[in-house]
């Protein structure tokens, strides 16, 4: 199957989630492919790549929204504010203030929950999170869209489901709107936990044949 076959299956299943096309890797090509197809969402996890392949995208696609979605290190928020419409991976208070000091505008930010206690894994605690997102509410430049986390890489469906249940939770007890969980290996069980946004990158750029 190619790009528009798997973008339409994921559709499908995603039933009225809203569909991030995670093009890292991923060349310019592709990803044109995967907006023709019907994408309107893309997230890269790096300034670098978002620097080296956003231009010619936003020339072509002006209506396209795009997610920062990997770890963002302060020294790079003025670039990153530059090249992305929402950064879905705040991770502390002080990358927050940074984008509120930074930002000639709002932006809408999501607080990136590491649900799953990984140490690998970036994340606020899970007990921190409320705190957070409260903080996060009081600066001016920040729209707090919601939460996001990263399910742990597992065969046990009811370990990675329980993760997406503890957000789902955080998010009732923060009072924030969406949820930005589910990747290519587990959107189904995110969804059925009540995610919103799924962050899709591997089932929609692998191509068979």
């Amino acid at each position: 199957m190619g790009i528009a076959e798997n973008t339409a299956k994921i559709r499908q299943n995603a039933k009225s989630a809203r569909i991030i096309a995670v093009t890292k890797n991923v060349e310019l090509p592709q990803i044109i492919e995967a907006i023709e197809a019907g994408i309107t969402d893309i997230g890269e996890n790096r300034v670098q790549e978002a620097k080296r392949k956003f231009p010619e995208l936003k020339s072509r696609y002006p209506n396209i929204k795009y997610h920062m979605i990997g770890h963002l290190q302060r020294n790079k928020v003025k670039e990153a504010l530059e090249l992305f419409d929402i950064i879905q991976s705040v991770d502390s208070l002080e990358l927050a203030e940074e984008i509120d000091k930074r930002a000639t505008k709002p932006i809408d930010i999501f607080i990136e929950v590491n649900t799953s206690g990984e140490e690998s894994k970036y994340g606020v605690a899970p007990d921190k999170t409320i705190e957070l997102v409260q903080a996060a509410k009081k600066l001016k430049n920040l729209k707090v869209n919601g939460l996001m986390t990263i399910g742990p890489l597992t065969e046990d469906k009811e370990k990675v489901r329980s993760c997406f249940r503890q957000l789902r939770e955080l998010r009732d007890k923060a009072g924030v709107e969406h949820l930005s969980m589910g990747m290519s290996h587990d959107y189904p069980l995110a969804i059925e936990e009540g995610s919103d946004i799924i962050r899709i990158g591997t089932a929609i750029f692998h191509q068979e044949g």
